[in-house]
């Protein structure tokens, strides 16, 4: 238990690593805890899977009946986001369904917790539900998605993809870092049945919601971001 303890402190800091064990406490109470870190991403300009992957098609999902019956998300969900603006970009090997990357303009409705984000610069888009099938996880597919995703907000003059990651997830805090991606905020939620208690790194700081009809609103502005080129990830 004592090295699993330092395991934890090791990888994510103390700060992290101490909510982590409290979420672990309260959920056998019927308490969900998320802790979230908010970064933003710099469109990168050069490719990241460096001619990797040449086998991968990627397409773009704009509508629900592009989205394969077997895609491992609720069609709800699925649906949710496309009314909501969202569109996806897929990897496929073949007939296989190899990843997906979902990206979002303006606003964001969050599916885990109840918050609902807007990004007010037109130079911003949301990311999210960032996949790669477990077979594929080894290979260049996510390099490639990136890859896909970066030329289509460039085109759309994009410099920011910003997202929402689990402060608890060292594998995609290590993943976004590498990609060149800063901290921009974060907030933690409490969810108790129909209720939930956040506190936020941005107004309005603390929210209190009663139940579906209520979200907390946040806003994450890139506009007073310094200019910064993505990483061109060498020997990737």
């Amino acid at each position: 238990m004592l090295s699993t303890l330092r395991q934890y402190y090791a990888q994510m800091g103390w700060w992290d690593a101490s909510f982590y064990c409290l979420s672990r406490v309260l959920v056998r109470v019927g308490v969900q805890l998320y802790k979230y870190d908010f970064v933003a991403q710099p469109v990168a300009e050069e490719s990241w899977a460096r001619g990797r992957g040449a086998k991968l098609r990627v397409a773009l999902a704009t509508t629900l009946d592009q989205v394969p019956a077997d895609c491992p998300r609720p069609r709800a969900v699925l649906a949710e986001r496309i009314g909501q603006g969202a569109y996806a970009l897929q990897a496929w090997r073949g007939e296989q369904l190899a990843g997906f990357l979902w990206l979002v303009h303006g606003n964001y409705l969050e599916d885990e917790v109840r918050v609902h984000f807007r990004l007010p610069s037109a130079d911003s888009v949301w990311d999210f539900d960032v996949y790669v099938a477990p077979e594929f996880r080894l290979g260049p597919a996510y390099l490639r998605l990136w890859d896909e995703a970066n030329a289509l907000l460039r085109e759309r003059r994009v410099r920011w993809s910003v997202s929402r990651i689990s402060a608890f997830n060292v594998a995609s805090r290590q993943a976004h870092g590498r990609l060149g991606a800063r901290k921009i905020g974060g907030a933690l939620f409490l969810c108790l049945g129909r209720w939930q208690l956040s506190f936020a790194s941005q107004a309005p700081f603390i929210h209190l919601s009663p139940g579906p009809a209520s979200r907390l609103q946040l806003t994450l502005d890139t506009r007073g971001l310094a200019s910064a080129a993505a990483p061109a990830l060498a020997g990737s």
